[in-house]
């Protein structure tokens, strides 16, 4: 069996390298692409290095764009790909674009397509990322999700999926106590990600996003590439704010871990900073990761509210995280799915 996971932004190589690994354990063979959506190294290459998984089979070099231009030359480089490799099934982690086209590129040409972290909503259409879940959960073959509250929602539009947990749970367990004795971090301060359109788009937003991060003080912001262009384009100060270079994967877990809180607009950090007993603030109106809420450990908040969530969740009581991403064997149920589906198909088709 021939496999194709498709990445292109950092929380894609966090969530399909210990599927990757277990496929190549499994003996099948793998083929990895990169469509470069993220082409920052230390947004992209740096976790092949990090978390151990193999070079790259093809890099597309897509870069950055409007959403269609973007979209569209992935479809068209992923479909060549597709074309040369003929794969038999094809993995899309999240709700990328890199994912949406994926999906698009292998169900036209009738390759078995597989979404990783299926069945998440967040409800809110004008954000991009939900059109892509919703789309991709429409027309995959096989949806892998990661949640109990996942599954209703796929069943509520009429779709069927496999409640595996989530591989993020392997990924962030795995290499916590690495990261922590690798990279040593200071004492005492919070940790911020801000990248989202719906926050650095609005200068109003972004400002009181950043008066927020004077107020606390001792907040460290690695600095991602939109929203650096966003603060020099509206003329706000970073005055008082740690700013550094974007992280790699280990480091950044590092400096998670060891933060007194952490303030994000990013998914997979949401679940990351729960899942290492790490209270968050997450600046958006709603969140896909529902769970993070009900156990406590994270608020939602408008730019304005920063400091009063912060201390709202600081002092919340907390429920224990463990089992809520299941037991940490996701990857595992994944490559034993996807081995019955292609060879249950092959099997079937010399019957005809």
């Amino acid at each position: 069996m021939k496999i194709m996971s498709i990445v292109g932004a950092r929380p894609n190589f966090v969530k399909m390298a210990p599927l990757i690994r277990e496929i190549l354990k499994s003996g099948e063979e793998h083929i990895l692409v990169h469509t470069g959506q993220h082409y920052d190294r230390n947004m992209s290459e740096v976790f092949l290095e990090e978390l151990s998984l193999p070079q790259l089979d093809h890099y597309l070099h897509i870069g950055s764009g409007p959403h269609g231009q973007q979209t569209g030359r992935m479809l068209e480089g992923l479909e060549k790909v597709m074309m040369e490799d003929r794969p038999d099934a094809v993995i899309v982690p999240g709700d990328t674009n890199t994912t949406i086209a994926g999906a698009l590129a292998a169900v036209k040409l009738g390759i078995k397509t597989a979404h990783l972290e299926a069945g998440l909503r967040s409800f809110d259409r004008r954000m991009p990322e939900e059109i892509n879940r919703v789309a991709v959960d429409h027309i995959s073959d096989l949806l892998f999700v990661p949640t109990e509250e996942g599954m209703q929602n796929l069943k509520k539009e009429g779709l069927t999926g496999y409640l595996v947990g989530d591989t993020m749970v392997e990924a962030c367990l795995q290499n916590a106590e690495i990261a922590a004795h690798k990279y040593p971090v200071p004492e005492d301060y919070y940790l911020a990600t801000i990248h989202r359109p719906g926050n650095t788009d609005h200068k109003e937003r972004l400002d009181a996003i950043f008066s927020a991060f004077r107020a606390l003080g001792n907040v460290i912001l690695p600095l991602h590439p939109r929203t650096a262009k966003m603060l020099e384009r509206f003329g706000i100060s970073t005055e008082g704010v740690d700013i550094r270079e974007p992280m790699g994967y280990l480091e950044f877990l590092a400096y998670m871990k060891g933060s007194r809180a952490v303030i994000t607009d990013s998914g997979g950090v949401q679940k990351e900073a729960m899942l290492l007993h790490v209270p968050e603030v997450t600046v958006r109106p709603n969140t896909e990761w529902t769970e993070t809420i009900e156990l406590g450990w994270n608020a939602l908040s408008e730019p304005e509210e920063i400091v009063q969530k912060l201390e709202y969740v600081l002092a919340t009581d907390k429920k224990s995280p463990d089992g809520a991403y299941g037991s940490g064997d996701a990857s595992k149920k994944i490559v034993m799915l996807l081995r019955k589906t292609i060879y249950s198909q092959r099997h079937n088709s010399f019957n005809y």
